[in-house]
């Protein structure tokens, strides 16, 4: 029994000591080793704010800006890590994280490839800049003002007050209109009048009527082009431009656009048919019948 135990006991001296002489043979590796990782940890640093100044002058979208800085500054300090771990002679170990490393990506990448859709779109769409937060954008059937646009989806708000959540897959794979990027905006508006009228006489009028709007960009002239025979009017449509910042800017020119256009008519004796079937009696389209006989009665007399 005495025997087993100093066996036993001189065993574990033995381990012992052969692992204090490993430690000591180990000591000079090991100080480089830690060296390495605070020259990398420093470094990490540096890479990280070089890295913000960088992307600022890139982007505007702080979202972005962090994460690449955290994905740089990790990379980094990983990197010092595969060194030191060199340098003590671990390259087993070092060989068994990259292979980990290997297997958990292409697992992850197979899980959660719209995740990875949606961060790989968000980074574009940040990058280009095609839109930024406060333009108005349509796309995908959703029409209001961009609020923000994180590594997932991008936010919109529409004019009713939604908040609608596109993924940014969606977005960058599908065609969008950004109404704000330029800073004006055409207005098309559509009218007709009887084929009674005098089509020149309308078209002065129009053009004329509408060339007093303040709201118009007065570098370009007003347009007005007729376009069909209907089937109770002759149909144009009048043309002009905006400055255009927020929806309101559309809007309100567009409303002023009718009441101008449609006072000015009145005015001018200028008939915009009513969408209903009517009974002409007169040459004139549109004209009342009584306005017609009281016509006629006064010319009999």
């Amino acid at each position: 029994m005495d025997l087993e135990l100093n066996n036993l006991f001189g065993t574990l001296t033995d381990k012992l000591e052969t692992w204090i002489e490993s430690a000591v043979a180990m000591l000079p590796n090991l100080v480089v080793a830690i060296l390495i990782l605070l020259i990398f940890y420093a470094l990490a640093k540096l890479v990280k704010n070089a890295s913000r100044k960088l992307l600022d002058k890139v982007t505007d979208n702080q979202t972005i800006i962090g994460l690449s800085e955290t994905i740089l500054g990790v990379s980094t300090l990983a990197i010092g890590t595969f060194i030191a771990l060199s340098v003590l002679q671990l390259n087993d170990a070092v060989t068994s994280l990259l292979a980990g490393a290997g297997i958990i990506g292409l697992a992850l990448g197979f899980a959660f490839q719209d995740i990875a859709a949606n961060f790989i779109s968000g980074i574009l769409l940040s990058v280009r800049h095609p839109f930024g937060i406060g333009d108005i954008i349509e796309t995908n059937g959703y029409f209001g003002t961009v609020i923000k646009l994180n590594l997932r989806n991008t936010m919109i708000r529409t004019f009713q007050g939604q908040v609608i959540y596109v993924p940014n897959k969606v977005v960058y794979e599908n065609p969008f209109t950004n109404y704000t990027r330029n800073g004006e905006r055409r207005i098309d508006l559509s009218c007709g009048v009887s084929y009674g009228d005098d089509l020149e006489k309308v078209k002065n009028v129009a053009v004329k009527s509408l060339s007093e709007l303040g709201i118009r960009d007065k570098s370009r002239d007003v347009e007005l082009f007729f376009n069909e025979f209907g089937d109770s009017s002759i149909n144009f449509t009048v043309r002009f431009w905006v400055d255009f910042r927020k929806q309101t800017d559309f809007l309100s020119a567009q409303s002023d656009a009718i009441i101008k256009l449609k006072s000015a008519f009145d005015e001018n004796d200028i008939m915009i048919p009513f969408p209903i079937r009517t009974l002409d009696f007169g040459i004139r389209g549109g004209e009342k019948l009584d306005t017609m006989i009281s016509n006629r009665n006064n010319g009999n007399n």
